[in-house]
């Protein structure tokens, strides 16, 4: 989406219906309603289209003024095994650009129905620069995302919290370093960066909006989340995090491996005055986090996925075990199929 949005002025982009998906690919784990308001609050898109075709028709590009369809550089079939893009294709409107290694639906399902704990990063402390979470192109893919809705120009901040100091590791643009001269703090994993995660940081967000504020979050880092969740939490690892929350619209800057428990003295280090420290409906347990900073505390209102967390996601594809396993194994299948077809094509050129 990023790519595409730098290719052009403005950035329509079509979801298709659950019932397609299920159709072409198997379950979906999001709902069409939440899927859309994951692309209507990511910073490149300019409009959602709901109930966009699986196999993509012209003539509906048409409809909303679009000239090309952008897609990576990997080839996407329909149940029947037939390139989804092939009309667009000879019709020379098919723009590719490079697929980035994200992690993908397939990926996460797999690691909730496996179980691992392999893609965490260990904390960071002492010398980060070697640390792997901080590899030239890690940080390169942090300069990317934390660019500004066009894709083109600085936006976002980044800052690492390493042993007690914080470190600028992304500078945000002119006007964002404005807002960031007063902040609204949220915290959190913002693991499996889902409708809940948005819907609260648009609350906060409209609040900084009124006040001349920016919103900049505190993003744990994967020891800290298994200590208190366990299992094979967190199912996204700190970097996967980062980059959700970079692409949203309503987040200004984030800090990497921030404290589970914040002090005024780690505030004090934040790139502006901190004036609020925005907490979601999970209650607090006898060991309040936020003790040292109660004067600032403020609760995120309600919003209508308040009852959706992380576990909510992975309880959806638990339940539904056989299913997914199943979409698992077609995937698996297309994978192959749709790598002979690339191939095939590549011969042709």
């Amino acid at each position: 989406m990023m790519q595409a949005r730098q290719l052009g002025k403005e950035l329509y982009v079509g979801v298709h219906s659950d019932e397609e998906i299920l159709v072409n690919k198997g379950p979906t784990v999001m709902r069409l309603d939440e899927r859309l308001t994951a692309v209507d609050a990511c910073k490149w898109s300019t409009k959602s289209v709901p109930d966009a075709p699986y196999v993509t028709d012209p003539k509906f590009m048409e409809k909303y003024g679009c000239k090309y369809v952008v897609h990576g550089d990997d080839i996407t079939t329909d149940a029947n095994g037939n390139d989804c893009y092939q009309e667009c294709k000879d019709l020379g409107i098919f723009v590719v650009v490079k697929r980035t290694p994200n992690i993908s639906t397939t990926d996460l399902v797999g690691r909730m129905l496996l179980m691992g704990k392999s893609h965490h990063f260990k904390p960071i402390s002492g010398d980060h620069k070697n640390h792997p979470l901080l590899s030239d192109d890690n940080i390169q893919r942090f300069k990317s995302y934390a660019t500004d809705e066009t894709g083109l120009k600085p936006g976002s901040g980044v800052y690492l919290n390493n042993d007690d100091s914080v470190f600028e590791l992304v500078t945000p643009s002119e006007h964002t370093a404005n807002k960031l001269k007063r902040i609204l703090y949220v915290d959190g994993g913002f693991d499996l960066f889902h409708p809940g995660h948005i819907e609260a940081l648009k609350v906060v967000y409209e609040e900084a909006q009124k006040t001349g504020c920016s919103v900049l979050l505190g993003i744990h880092d994967d020891a800290t989340i298994n200590k208190y969740k366990g299992l094979n939490y967190p199912i996204m690892n700190l970097f996967e995090r980062a980059l959700c929350t970079l692409q949203c619209r309503y987040v200004d800057g984030i800090v990497l491996g921030a404290p589970y428990c914040p002090t005024q003295d780690f505030l004090n280090k934040l790139p502006g005055a901190v004036v609020g420290v925005y907490h979601g409906p999970t209650p607090l347990d006898s060991e309040d986090p936020y003790k040292e900073v109660g004067g600032l505390l403020k609760q995120i209102g309600d919003h209508k996925y308040d009852e959706m967390n992380t576990e909510f996601i992975v309880n959806r594809v638990l339940s539904n075990k056989l299913a997914y396993e199943e979409r698992q194994r077609k995937k698996g299948w297309k994978s192959e199929h749709e790598l002979r077809l690339l191939q095939q094509e590549q011969k042709r050129k």
